[in-house]
């Protein structure tokens, strides 16, 4: 803390040659000057570093023992600023700088938000905005209740939010609703049947009657868990059946995919532009009138500015050109049977993933004229039971 303090208040590196050092010290301890760092360079010389007030002191002081003070350099925020007291325009622009971020670091010039899943990032910051909350937004007028009560209502998705302004970041925060599991009827008579065929491997009947067992082939639309119950003597009573039906079952995709077609062949030729972005105001250091017409890939990297760790209202936006030319061209059969491979297991995916999991697939492919047919076979684990209800006639109705 004291280095700080002395650099604030601006110190000396001095050399001291005398032909009894021994009192230029003795005369720093007899008056209270502070001096550290202190290094001989031979039995007459020495040098270290004092505050600029104990050097002004012992100057006056050191007169009557004859010795020399030279100033090796001045270090600290006085030397520093000295260096400009023939440049008022630098130093009137730097203050300017300084106060213009100083001020700056009260308005929201970025957003992060955290804890979203499904909801886009874009309705929450629409719906902030709705309610004044954007890029320039003055950050200490923030009502956060007011802010979660209005975002609540326009996205009932969401259950909690949180806004904390944190430099010129907004930080928004907030964990989706999570729907609570469907309720069954039991009310309402129901059978159980295959969703689709499979090799059953269990069977877990919570209500109704089983109708079939584990290592039982069963097809599509077959009976598994039965709602009406044979009570003998009774006749028979009408229920809600219900159960889990754990099955191994198979899948065959098949897509064709042509083996010619448009290909990127790059020029080598590239373009950057780089840009800053205050807020919603953009500055451009280019002109992409000379792009205009041409085919290329639009590399963006944002860099977002800060200092000494508080981030700055600008943001660095670096524009990278690719430029390419295209020619048809076979395509190579091992990439696009990849492809075709990617594209139907995106496809059994989406297919399989709300009932079960995928065990293992093979993937094959024969080409037929001038095109590649690939076919996916997959076997899978997942629950078939479906759940619809027993037509019942009306008392009176008829037959």
């Amino acid at each position: 803390m004291t280095g700080v303090l002395n650099r604030l208040r601006g110190q000396v590196r001095l050399r001291v040659e005398c032909a009894f050092p021994e009192r230029v010290l003795n005369l720093c301890g007899a008056r209270d000057l502070a001096f550290w760092d202190l290094q001989w360079e031979s039995g007459t010389t020495f040098t270290c570093r004092m505050s600029r007030g104990d050097y002004a002191a012992l100057r006056r002081a050191a007169e009557r023992l004859e010795c020399q003070l030279t100033v090796l350099r001045g270090e600290g925020i006085p030397f520093f600023l000295r260096r400009f007291r023939h440049r008022q325009a630098l130093v009137v622009g730097m203050v300017w700088c300084g106060l213009a971020l100083f001020l700056g670091s009260f308005f929201i010039w970025d957003f992060k938000i955290e804890g979203n899943k499904t909801i886009p990032e874009e309705r929450i910051l629409r719906s902030l905005e709705s309610c004044g909350v954007r890029i320039g937004s003055f950050g200490l007028t923030l009502d956060g209740e007011d802010i979660r009560n209005h975002v609540l209502l326009e996205i009932p998705e969401l259950s909690w939010v949180a806004v904390n302004v944190s430099g010129c970041r907004a930080n928004v925060q907030v964990r989706e609703r999570v729907n609570p599991p469907e309720l069954l009827d039991e009310r309402t008579p129901t059978n159980v049947i295959a969703r689709r065929a499979g090799f059953v491997l269990e069977v877990r009947d919570w209500n109704g009657i089983a109708a079939v067992l584990p290592g039982s082939a069963v097809t599509e639309g077959q009976l598994l868990i039965s709602g009406v119950e044979d009570l003998e003597t009774l006749g028979a009573r009408v229920t809600a059946g219900m159960g889990s039906v754990q099955a191994r079952t198979w899948y065959s995709l098949t897509t064709t995919i042509p083996l010619t077609g448009a290909q990127k062949q790059y020029t080598g030729r590239e373009k950057t532009a780089l840009s800053l972005v205050f807020g919603k105001h953009r500055i451009k250091f280019f002109s992409n009138s000379s792009i205009e017409g041409e085919e290329y890939d639009k590399i963006i990297q944002r860099t977002p500015l800060s200092l000494l760790g508080v981030p700055l209202p600008v943001t660095v936006v670096t524009e990278t050109y690719r430029f390419y030319e295209t020619e048809e061209a076979a395509l190579n059969t091992a990439g696009v049977e990849r492809l075709g491979e990617q594209i139907l297991t995106q496809q059994l995916e989406s297919m399989v993933a709300p009932y079960g999991t995928i065990s293992s697939t093979l993937c094959t492919s024969r080409q037929r004229g001038n095109a590649l047919e690939v076919t996916l076979a997959a076997e899978c684990v997942e629950e078939i039971a479906q759940t619809v209800p027993i037509l019942t006639e009306e008392p009176g109705g008829s037959p």
